[in-house]
């Protein structure tokens, strides 16, 4: 056997790009989007050079235009738990636990990424995963519906199966590397013909939306894709311009000089075609919604100080102006946004001192000379230039973001209020993996940067430096 060359970032980038492609063809409107954030982007760079130049430094600027995430729907444990060993082939671990019941969606989700740096910046694409909670729907006889539907499909192919079994045992060879991506690719296609009556399907549609979109189709179709907008205000504008559904609001926080966490907005989706068939084997037309096309803006990643702040801000910003379903009051609701965020620093130097953010440290051993005190502290060594500190980028999701966007692309327009009912325990048990914390992800690697920095200005006494 000629053992694979390909590594898991390569595995992950290819089946980004044959997500992407399968994507495209099966949603034109997506297509559309891309083209339109890509001509958004490209007059960004061209009146901002000292942006074009940081990210040819930083290497973004060639993956400008590659998807950074998409997000799926499963309805069992068994279909989490496979994912979860098809993900970790292309170097995807299960990061942060959300629960998506505080929106009044019956799922909690993980999201399947990339955890090291050098890996993020190889193929930063990742896949937010839901897994639907049956205890959840209170209708019993909903419930036995959904159980029966799910118990009867298979979301992967077999080949796929086998794909997975081989690599655990022994890796891929060429062949099987390429055979992988296409079977992989296979379990998110989007499939019109329904595995429910018409009957069945307007049953669970009617408990909930997200019900009919789990259950009764063959498979976690991807229901959108992201790209990275460098001025999401602009990119929003732009698609309500060309006549796109977008959505009323950006979700996220209030536009910043210093960006912070994740801003995120959608084109709505549109009805596709299904076929169902029937109880007496007849086949029916009919219409399902849930698949849209997304853009995001991320910024620096908050400690859980930070992150505390923002969710206070946000939830007085939506007492202020709660934001209505069809998102009629959005202008309301954005400046309220406006004013409860004036409360949040501004600047990077304040998120660093004050510990509202993480920071990756870097040395300029140029700088040491006799600028630095005799026991110099954290800053003292960035005041002198010897020590530089950039915001982490986040790389996670915001649950209210999230459920806002499923919820419009839903045709959710349900007002009731949901109570929070968290369960991390019996979704690691569903998973067979415990999720990875994201705030400890963010530490460990400010910690590491600093040590390492320190260590490069030949100042090994770390107890005595203080940040």
């Amino acid at each position: 056997m000629n053992e694979s060359s390909a590594s898991a970032d390569s595995l992950r980038a290819m089946f980004a790009s044959a997500i992407s492609d399968m994507y495209q063809a099966e949603a034109p409107q997506y297509r559309a989007m891309k083209a339109l954030v890509a001509e958004a982007n490209g007059r960004c760079l061209a009146e901002d050079p000292q942006l074009r130049r940081r990210l040819v430094e930083s290497g973004e600027l060639e993956r400008l235009d590659v998807e950074r995430h998409g997000a799926i729907r499963v309805g069992t444990a068994e279909e989490l738990s496979t994912l979860r060993r098809l993900f970790a082939i292309m170097g995807m671990t299960a990061v942060g636990y959300y629960d998506l019941s505080v929106a009044g969606l019956p799922v909690h989700s993980t999201a399947f990424r990339p955890i090291d740096e050098a890996a993020m910046r190889a193929s930063p694409f990742r896949i937010f995963t839901s897994l639907l909670r049956l205890d959840h729907i209170a209708d019993p006889q909903a419930r036995e519906i959904a159980a029966r539907a799910l118990a009867q499909r298979d979301i992967f192919t077999p080949r796929c199966r086998m794909l997975i079994d081989i690599h655990e045992k022994r890796g891929f060879d060429d062949e099987e590397t390429r055979e992988f991506i296409i079977e992989a690719a296979k379990t998110f296609r989007w499939n019109g013909q329904a595995t429910v009556s018409s009957a069945v399907y307007q049953r669970l549609h009617a408990t909930h939306p997200l019900l009919a979109d789990i259950v009764c189709f063959k498979g976690p179709h991807i229901n959108h894709l992201t790209l990275h907008a460098l001025d999401i205000d602009a990119a929003h504008a732009a698609m309500a311009a060309h006549g796109m559904n977008a959505k009323a609001v950006i979700e996220g926080p209030p536009r910043r000089r210093r960006p912070i966490l994740l801003r995120q907005t959608s084109f709505k989706a549109n009805p596709e075609p299904v076929d169902f068939i029937e109880e007496d084997g007849r086949r029916a037309s009919g219409a399902h919604t849930a698949r849209f096309g997304e853009i995001e803006q991320r910024g620096a990643a908050l400690t859980a100080k930070g992150r505390a702040l923002y969710d206070r801000l946000l939830a007085e910003a939506q007492a202020e102006a709660p934001l209505a379903a069809d998102g009629a009051n959005a202008q309301a609701y954005n400046a309220a946004l406006v004013r409860r965020f004036a409360a949040f620093p501004d600047d990077a130097a304040t998120l660093r001192r004050e510990k509202l953010a993480f920071f990756l440290y870097s040395p300029d051993a140029s700088a040491r000379g006799g600028e630095l005190a005799s026991r110099p502290s954290v800053e003292d060594l960035l005041r002198a230039g010897a020590l530089r500190a950039e915001p982490i980028l986040y790389e996670d999701f915001l649950p209210v973001s999230a459920a806002g966007i499923f919820r419009s692309n839903l045709g959710d327009q349900r007002a009731e209020e949901f109570i929070e009912r968290a369960d991390r325990r019996a979704f690691e048990t569903a998973l067979g993996a415990p999720v990875l914390d994201e705030f400890a992800l963010y530490e460990e690697a400010e910690t590491r940067s600093l040590a390492m920095s320190l260590e490069a200005l030949g100042l090994d006494c770390v107890a005595r430096l203080q940040p």
